[in-house]
């Protein structure tokens, strides 16, 4: 499939996505990344995105192609190339992904791991590292990513592109993979209610002492 084939498809889904009317076209390749997964009616369609001062280049980049795309834009800083850190921004994405906010994420920091942990901290994150085409669609289609990290020492600003409109367009697969996704989730709740009776439990502890 060349850039051209990919171009169109991730188009035409991200005109799905927004809901637009799909103009009339040919007939387009398949993809593994169509249809879309289009964002609930009462969901708002923005995409978050934050940097740390490694990454400012790159989000400041990243932002005219999301307008471009038709997709609203909120920034969380940080607005300058002064050394900032890292898990401020991740956070923040991360918190109004979480809040509904945000329909998606976008994070950017040196290598783009240090961002993804931090995300990841965030109860309702699925927050996914993308380095190429591949690994950007794995992560929507097989772990329903919501948060993309992105590492601006390890690509270049046109592959960044491809990754963010590849991301943006892919669906998740659902069927097995929702199941995996389910038991992501599990493994959360797991461990949010453990703390939660740990808390419990050292509020009476110290109460009867």
């Amino acid at each position: 499939m060349t850039d051209a084939d990919i171009e169109r498809i991730v188009q035409r889904v991200l005109r799905q996505a927004l809901g637009l009317s799909q103009a009339a076209s040919s007939p387009e390749p398949s993809s593994p990344a169509q249809p879309s997964q289009t964002a609930p009616a009462d969901e708002p369609k923005i995409v978050a995105i934050g940097a740390d001062h490694g990454g400012f280049e790159m989000k400041e980049s990243l932002k005219a192609e999301l307008a471009a795309m038709g997709l609203e834009v909120v920034d969380v800083g940080t607005h300058s190339k002064e050394a900032v850190d890292y898990p401020d921004f991740a956070h923040a994405v991360a918190h109004l992904v979480v809040m509904r906010k945000a329909w998606r994420g976008i994070v950017v920091d040196g290598a783009g791991i240090g961002s993804c942990i931090v995300a990841n901290k965030v109860p309702g994150v699925r927050a996914g590292m993308a380095y190429d085409y591949s690994s950007a669609v794995n992560s929507r289609e097989h772990n329903d990513t919501n948060v993309l990290t992105l590492g601006a020492g390890l690509i270049g600003p046109s592959l960044a592109k491809q990754i963010v409109k590849v991301w943006l367009a892919t669906p998740f697969g659902g069927g097995r993979h929702a199941r995996r996704v389910d038991k992501i989730g599990e493994v959360e709740k797991h461990y949010l209610q453990q703390r939660g009776s740990d808390d419990r439990g050292s509020e009476d502890g110290g109460a009867a002492g």
